[in-house]
């Protein structure tokens, strides 16, 4: 596969929630996660947050079982990459790029199979929450990494530029 054999296009099964910000005199709180919003398949099991420099990408890579549920509000942008690696999607070889974060603050659930990425576009750090469905490395850290990573291979055709 080669990043020529990929179409712009939107991604079956990714789930895009935006998300709201509610300001008052205090400051403004957003709400990340709502059970009764989400899939059960998707419930998160675990969560982490990080931190991202302006111009840093992270990924690309993938899950075998595991969904990533991400949520950007800021204070950065990023532009997050998705890559559909899923023969049986309808949406197989699709590729999909959108901004998210300060402007416009969203949630992605990102499934199975399809690769991702994201950069941070902004000027500023930018904070990202996941909150995986799966434990990383599994119960009691035990298990093997559900992740294939493409970042260092010169032949992925899975690129962010």
């Amino acid at each position: 596969m080669t990043a020529a054999d990929f179409i712009p296009g939107p991604i079956a099964d990714v789930i895009w929630k935006p998300l709201a910000k509610f300001h008052d005199p205090r400051g403004w709180l957003c709400e990340l996660y709502r059970q009764d919003e989400l899939p059960e398949e998707f419930w998160p099991v675990m969560a982490y947050v990080s931190v991202t420099e302006p111009g840093v990408v992270r990924g690309p890579h993938e899950h075998v079982e595991q969904a990533d549920y991400f949520c950007f509000w800021g204070p950065s942008t990023f532009a997050l990459h998705l890559w559909d690696a899923r023969p049986h999607s309808a949406t197989f070889r699709h590729y999909q790029v959108e901004e998210v974060g300060a402007e416009r603050p969203m949630a992605v659930v990102v499934p199975p199979g399809v690769v991702h990425a994201y950069r941070n576009v902004g000027s500023e750090p930018g904070l990202v929450f996941n909150g995986a469905n799966r434990l990383y490395k599994g119960s009691g850290r035990a298990e093997p990494v559900d992740e294939i990573r493409h970042e260092h291979d010169p032949q992925s055709p899975f690129r962010v530029e």
